[in-house]
């Protein structure tokens, strides 16, 4: 430990030099993961954030809410199985609104739930509504930026018909867009006025949903599968990667980042290692007046552990202070769980490519060191 940090005391410049450079490389790390796991949650948010266990989608819609639908005696069945309270419809509808006075048209995702029970959402402004209070909605704060207020009337341009905002929820969207709840009384209207427009039913063909809620065991989920035999029943997790464009969007996140781990590894073995060839005389000379192999692996080990742990914490705060200045819409989530995960990760494959150095430490030979030394 001593020969390590005399010498990175007395080379100033360059360990100085080589932490700007780990300190740039942590903190891209870093942010991209936050901006990996932001996108993620901002992309399923609303699914994320209910407490269902397991959702019943009708077979064969490769587990997307938009491509399933499901009636009430399908719901009342399961809710036989699991318990009716265990047991809640969902609607999910992706759509264009207006607010009232306003020319700009906003994506949304229609989300239909039991505003009594424990799909709803918390709200965070405004009032809440319940499942009899007809033409009301609570909608996502992001709406806030176009305009929206409590009080507003939005439009759904599809199908004419507008509701009031009633309150705001924070952190509810589905497929990057703000998410809007409705009861079920104004879902079933939703769907007899598309319906009817459509010509292809009536009202009483309308009392239909895209998935049902469940909270149920193993045991739960098998007898529902028997029991619901033109339905799917998939968990949570599975229903949140069949999102449109959530698996391709993390497999190039992660890709990159994974990269980045590997061009840091290369970029510090690199580094050292040359630092390393720079100092192969003086390594032989310890070697020849009796210092061990390992102490000076131990050595060069130390410098990349320290070079590494400090440019992570500068690096933290840098990402920190970036959080705190960047704007509301641009997703970036950073858990101490995943900051805590990247870091150990850095550290690891910072550690693995100062292997190179230690390699070639362990190969001087201290004559032929000495040797050169005196040509």
């Amino acid at each position: 430990m001593y020969l390590a940090i005399r010498e990175m005391r007395f080379a100033k410049a360059r360990y100085t030099l080589i932490a700007t450079i780990m300190v740039l490389v942590a903190f891209l790390v870093l942010f991209v993961t936050g901006l990996a796991q932001g996108l993620a949650y901002d992309n399923a948010a609303s699914v994320k954030n209910m407490s269902a266990t397991h959702f019943v989608l009708e077979k064969d819609s490769n587990h997307r809410f938009t491509r399933s639908q499901v009636d009430q005696n399908q719901l009342e069945k399961a809710g036989l199985i699991v318990g009716k309270e265990n047991a809640e419809s969902l609607g999910v509808k992706m759509t264009t609104v207006v607010p009232t006075g306003e020319t700009e048209k906003i994506d949304v995702t229609l989300l239909a739930v039991n505003l009594d029970g424990w799909l709803a959402p918390t709200v965070t402004e405004g009032s809440p509504i319940s499942d009899q209070t007809r033409d009301h909605v609570l909608v996502d704060q992001k709406l806030s930026d176009s305009g929206v207020k409590i009080g507003s009337i939005i439009e759904d341009q599809a199908s004419g018909i507008k509701w009031t905002v009633s309150g705001f929820v924070k952190n509810e969207s589905f497929s990057h867009t703000p998410a809007v709840f409705l009861n079920k009384q104004d879902w079933l209207t939703l769907q007899a006025q598309t319906l009817t427009s459509q010509g292809t039913g009536s009202a009483a063909d309308s009392k239909v949903y895209n998935a049902i809620a469940v909270k149920a065991s193993k045991e739960k989920v098998k007898e529902l599968q028997s029991a619901l035999p033109n339905t799917e029943v998939i968990k949570k997790s599975e229903a949140v990667s069949a999102i449109p464009g959530y698996k391709e969007e993390q497999g190039s996140l992660l890709m990159m980042i994974v990269f980045l781990f590997v061009i840091s590894a290369f970029v510090l073995a690199v580094f050292f290692y040359v630092i390393t060839i720079q100092k192969t005389s003086q390594f032989g000379i310890l070697k020849a007046i009796g210092t061990r192999t390992a102490y000076l692996a131990r050595s060069v080990t130390l410098q990349v552990l320290v070079l590494s742990v400090g440019s992570l914490v500068l690096s933290v705060l840098l990402v920190q202070l970036f959080e705190a200045v960047l704007p509301s819409s641009m997703p970036f989530q950073l858990g101490f769980s995943t900051l805590a995960l990247t870091c150990v990760s850095f550290v690891t494959m910072s550690l693995a490519g100062s292997l190179f150095s230690v390699w070639k430490v362990a190969k001087i030979d201290a004559l032929d060191a000495i040797g050169r030394t005196a040509a």
